[in-house]
C-alpha cells in the first residue's frame, strides 16, 4: 500500500504574521520568511516580558521614550 503524500497544513496565526514560515536546515541554520527585526517588533508589541513586569518605567520603555541618544 502506497503512502499518501503529506498535506501541508497552515497554522492559525496572528494577522500580522500571515505567511510566516521557519525552517531549520541540516546544519542547524534557521531561516525564516520574515526578518528578525520584524519578528522582534511584533514580539515587543504583543508579548509582555516577565523580567520587566515589576519595573516602574516599563510604559516609557514600551513607548520608546526611554531610549538614550548617542
Amino acid at each position: 500500500m502506497a503512502k499518501k503524500p503529506k498535506k501541508e497544513e497552515t497554522a492559525k496565526v496572528h494577522k500580522d504574521l500571515e505567511g510566516f514560515k521557519m525552517n531549520i536546515d541540516t546544519f542547524g541554520e534557521i531561516s525564516s520568511t520574515f526578518s528578525i527585526d520584524k519578528l522582534n517588533e511584533f514580539l515587543n508589541k504583543n508579548v509582555d516580558d516577565k523580567k520587566l513586569k515589576d519595573r516602574e518605567d516599563i510604559e516609557e520603555i514600551k513607548e520608546g521614550k526611554g531610549k538614550k541618544k548617542k
